[in-house]
């Protein structure tokens, strides 16, 4: 499906994903960097892809809204699992269902991966992520020209997974940012939550001075585990959130 509105671009660099073996899959606009040990099988994650991207589409064949809406809207009762999943998260942040897509599938294909029997999986989906691990890894922030761009990586621990963590921007990349924030990340059992919530976050940052009334609404988001925003050298924390600090080469 096209998603010009809310296509994402990859904005973090792997930091701490050794020993498990990548398996890179596109499929049209959905493109994939899977990570397991053994390695996964492409033509599993390619089918398990098409089915979720099938129903997407089938829905919006039947209701456009679904695909074009800013807003929250209703669906069948009868729809996937998927697509209900992504209503009723973009519910909660008040968005769009679209703006949970790529974290909504990255879960959806790392969950059919546990299922077949893989202990550890990594999911990224164009900068969002579903993670089940079993040592702690490490995740690194690109903020477009942001002093803190490449700088930090934010620690996940095995015991907080399964879990997604996703990113919005203003100022990178071409997903719809109605704010500035150069990077705005949040943690959450629900990689759809994530996304949307990371969304709508960006969405009302607009400046250094909104960056309070964003991680407040961060907050007051039932499942939302924690919440990173960065706003050109300014940052701002909340929650279950680990920071490693790179230092600079001299």
């Amino acid at each position: 499906m096209k998603t010009h509105k809310y296509q994402k671009r990859i904005y973090r660099d792997w930091t701490g994903s050794g020993g498990l073996k990548k398996t890179h899959v596109v499929v049209q606009e959905t493109d994939l960097a899977v990570y397991c040990d053994p390695a996964a099988d492409p033509l599993f994650i390619e089918r398990r892809v098409q089915l979720y991207r099938r129903q997407i589409e089938d829905y919006i064949a039947k209701d456009r809204r679904f695909l074009e809406s800013l807003k929250p809207i209703e669906v069948e009762l009868h729809a996937p699992a998927l697509v209900r999943n992504m209503a009723t998260q973009a519910k909660k942040a008040n968005v769009g269902p679209m703006a949970t897509v790529a974290g909504a599938i990255a879960e959806a294909v790392g969950r059919d991966l546990l299922k077949k029997g893989h202990t550890e999986v990594i999911v990224e989906n164009g900068g969002d992520l579903f993670l089940k691990i079993k040592k702690p890894r490490l995740v690194g922030f690109y903020a477009g020209t942001s002093p803190f761009s490449g700088r930090i990586t934010l620690e996940v621990r095995p015991e907080d997974t399964p879990e997604g963590i996703c990113t919005s921007s203003g100022t990178v990349g071409h997903s719809l940012s109605f704010g500035c924030a150069d990077s705005v990340a949040i943690v959450s059992r629900n990689a759809a939550l994530a996304d949307a919530v990371a969304t709508a976050c960006a969405n009302l940052v607009s400046g250094t001075q909104d960056l309070a009334k964003a991680v407040a609404f961060a907050r007051s988001v039932g499942g939302i585990k924690g919440v990173v925003i960065i706003v050109e050298g300014s940052l701002v924390s909340w929650g279950s959130i680990v920071f490693s600090v790179k230092r600079p080469e001299k």
